[in-house]
């Protein structure tokens, strides 16, 4: 087993690239099923929108956006595995998004969305990519944000631990654990618990506008029951509409 910790996540994402966008394009994906079209109603009309997607994978998701009408947009990632042939008005950039508006070709560059789709945990101080990320929006624009819900960790811990689900919840210490997409390599990350991204939004101002938890609907469910029960064990995805506070 490959062991990638939050330090070497550029190799990690690099190894298991192909993997991830396979297991996305699948017709059961929860991402096709649940997450994206969750994301997409949130993100609304993007007719004319310039859009920066900070963990963008291969950029299939900013080039759907681009074919929606978006205006010239920018995805970035490590892993640096993109389409290879993106829209007119897309531009994919290989780089960490720890920092955005350091990186060569953003400097200066603002942007009406800026999305972190299941990307912000890779980055080193959360609380400065915030603060990167909302000085880089126009007036009006907001940062769409989504991470696992807390409660899976947890879970996974404590099954694998054999401890509880509170003190797996609060626990510091970080997660190491095996991907589905590809057996043989492992990621570690940080835990986090609800209080702990409310607070990095807040000390990075901005202000949750919206936020949502979504969920297979009654025909999917019935399609793909093994996705309703791992739903139903493990929760999913929280998707915040985040802006900024106008004392900031």
């Amino acid at each position: 087993m490959v062991t990638r910790d939050t330090q070497d996540s550029s190799q990690a994402w690099r190894d298991l690239a192909a993997d991830y966008e396979r297991a996305r394009a699948r017709e059961d994906s929860l991402d096709r099923l649940v997450e994206w079209p969750a994301e997409r109603e949130v993100l609304g009309d993007v007719t004319g929108c310039s859009i920066l997607d900070l963990g963008c994978g291969n950029g299939g998701k900013l080039a759907e956006l681009a074919r929606d009408g978006a205006g010239a947009s920018v995805g970035v990632d490590v892993g640096g595995n993109f389409l290879t042939s993106p829209p007119p008005r897309v531009e994919l950039i290989r780089g960490d998004l720890s920092d955005p508006g350091s990186l060569p070709g953003l400097s200066g560059r603002t942007f009406d969305r800026i999305l972190f789709l299941q990307s912000f945990g890779y980055a080193k101080d959360p609380v400065h990519t915030l603060r990167a990320a909302r000085a880089m929006l126009n007036e009006g624009g907001f940062i769409l944000l989504t991470r696992t819900q807390p409660i899976r960790y947890a879970v996974e811990r404590a099954e694998q631990n054999g401890t509880t689900l509170g003190e797996e919840y609060f626990s510091k210490v970080d997660y190491t654990y095996r991907t589905g997409w590809n057996e043989h390599i492992a990621l570690t990350k940080r835990t986090y618990t609800m209080s702990d991204l409310l607070n990095a939004f807040s000390a990075a101002g901005l202000w949750i506008e919206t936020a949502a938890e979504p969920h297979l609907d009654e025909e999917a469910a019935r399609r793909y029951p093994h996705k309703q029960a791992w739903m139903n064990k493990y929760l999913g995805i929280l998707i915040f509409k985040l802006r900024p506070l106008t004392s900031h």
